[in-house]
């Protein structure tokens, strides 16, 4: 990544950021917004447990399948709760912060909340970074020449394809978040030790077979065991689906810094990110996430906030030249498969 052309003079790079945040502070943004997320915690949380109640009482019928589509989109609102709990965009203490997302996370939708804070810090602390975003480190996504280059057999081939199947390995992303948070609260290292700091560890497990016992035993309790295996596959397919959709439009196809990248913190969270273009709908169908600029600058700043936030730090990007990246919902995927793609040249060139 060239960062010459946006770097900050010396004297002045840990003051850029603190004249931002004066900016906002005085805009008053920071204040939280406890009215506002009350409503949306009872209509989302309300949608969702009546959403339960349509399929308890739909029974063992066909019509399932187009409610396990619903119940994916009330699922991932309910997980965009759990990450504004997570940021403490609610709550400015700790204590109620954590119960809103054990309660989203764990109990509701079936994530470790410990683990996903854990990861997702670690994102905010060094975006797009190869060697310290676990976002962007090798998996089944490959995102640089050298994790590409590094591996071998199945993982190979779809490095080569990754571009043209993104979308559908999404389908398997809701398995996955599953299966990393019981690894991560189950996990141990060879000398014992947990492998994942997770406050909570035991309230978590609970809760988490609390989820599990309450989803598997109302599908069982409804339908037949091919129906809920459906239901199951349907929804949670979606919600992976609809999760990885609302997290790629926000820093895939960015520049990737690396040890050599001598960024400050305004410049390391700005140019690894993008905005998505759009109205009140795209805000609400992707959690806040499209003001991704704003959300990595002022992590806890409130949801309903960094709308108003985004021409304050748009215009201070300009005053700075830094580029403060946006685009719409399509041509922002279209430049995170560009990207998968071109990663996957050079395995498709030999």
């Amino acid at each position: 990544m060239t960062t010459s052309t946006v770097a900050a003079p010396e004297g002045r790079r840990g003051s850029d950021y603190a004249r931002l945040s004066r900016r906002v502070a005085e805009a008053g943004l920071f204040e939280r917004r406890p009215g506002r997320y009350a409503v949306r915690i009872a209509l989302t949380l309300g949608a969702f447990l009546a959403g339960w109640a349509v399929v308890a009482a739909v029974g063992d019928s066909w019509w399932q399948l187009p409610l396990a589509a619903v119940m994916a989109v009330a699922t991932t609102q309910v997980a965009f709760l759990g990450h504004d709990a997570g940021h403490r965009q609610m709550f400015r203490r700790r204590g109620p912060s954590e119960v809103a997302g054990l309660v989203a996370g764990n109990l509701a939708v079936g994530l470790s909340y410990g683990w996903w804070v854990d990861k997702h810090n670690r994102h905010h602390a060094n975006p797009n970074h190869a060697d310290e975003d676990p976002d962007v480190g090798a998996g089944a996504l490959v995102w640089t020449y050298e994790q590409a280059r590094a591996t071998r057999g199945l993982s190979r081939w779809l490095a080569r394809r990754q571009a043209w199947l993104f979308f559908p390995m999404l389908l398997l992303e809701g398995l996955a978040l599953h299966v990393a948070s019981v690894r991560a609260l189950a996990g141990r290292q060879p000398d014992g030790r947990w492998r994942v700091p997770v406050r909570h560890r035991a309230v978590e497990a609970t809760l988490l077979a609390a989820h599990t016992a309450g989803y598997v035993g109302l599908l069982l309790a409804v339908m037949s065991p091919g129906r809920a295996l459906l239901f199951a596959a349907v929804h949670q397919g979606l919600w992976g689906l609809y999760m990885g959709c609302a997290f790629a439009p926000n820093h895939k196809g960015m520049p990737m810094p690396t040890a050599d990248d001598d960024l400050d913190y305004l410049r390391k969270q700005v140019l690894t990110a993008r905005n998505v273009r759009g109205g009140r709908f795209v805000d609400l169908a992707l959690g806040g996430l499209n003001h991704q600029i704003e959300h990595h600058l002022f992590p806890n700043l409130p949801r309903a906030n960094l709308r108003r936030a985004r021409p304050l730090v748009r215009a201070y990007c300009a005053e700075q030249g830094i580029p403060y990246a946006e685009a719409g919902l399509v041509e922002s995927y279209r430049q995170g498969l560009a990207h998968l793609h071109d990663v996957g040249r050079p395995l498709r060139a030999g």
